[in-house]
């Protein structure tokens, strides 16, 4: 494989991202819903608060970039003299107190690896193409991704009446196994206590 096929994979793979990265970003963005003030989910009304907003966090797509403190510097790696003269990487930090993150979700996100303690905040970095503005909208789409994800991994799933029979229906047979289980095992004692060994 040529140099120049590889350079002109590459340079196809980074406009393709790119492109899908700008049509991101043309989307009509939606202002971010406020979260419920509720720190821990443990009433049905609440698991349907938390489910509801994050339908509508979802729908954004994206974090406004009015709600984080984005940061630039030379990206590493390869692309040339534009590495050396651009300042391409972003870093988008948004703390983690901030009213747009769910409360429910802070005590998740410390442990991800986007966590930094010493200021109590989310870092995401991206330098993903040579582009500036495209990687501001991968970083803040990235962040995005992180609260949704976060924040839907405490949320408890509805149960549909159809899981409902189905767990009554495994609970039923497992009591069914236990008791005969129980019974062949009394069963195996009598035996044994009723024995003549004279």
């Amino acid at each position: 494989m040529s140099l120049y096929s590889v350079c002109s994979k590459r340079f196809s793979q980074q406009l393709i991202h790119g492109q899908a990265l700008l049509a991101r970003r043309l989307v009509h963005r939606k202002a971010l819903p406020s979260p419920p003030s509720i720190s821990q989910l443990e009433t049905p009304e609440h698991g349907r608060a938390a489910r509801e907003w994050l339908i509508h966090f979802k729908s954004a797509a994206t974090v406004p970039r009015d709600l984080v403190e984005l940061t630039f510097s030379r990206s590493s790696g390869p692309g040339g003299q534009n590495v050396n003269k651009v300042a391409t990487k972003v870093t988008a930090r948004c703390r983690l107190s901030a009213p747009w993150i769910p409360p429910w979700a802070r005590e998740s996100l410390m442990r991800s690896p986007c966590y930094v303690k010493s200021s109590d905040s989310l870092l995401v970095a991206s330098s993903a193409t040579r582009s500036q503005a495209l990687n501001v909208d991968d970083a803040l789409s990235r962040l995005h991704h992180l609260v949704a994800e976060c924040a839907s991994r405490l949320i408890p799933g509805s149960t549909s009446e159809e899981q409902r029979q189905q767990v009554a229906a495994l609970r039923k047979a497992d009591a069914q196994r236990r008791m005969k289980e129980k019974s062949h095992r009394s069963a195996v004692k009598r035996s044994r206590s009723n024995k003549d060994w004279d």
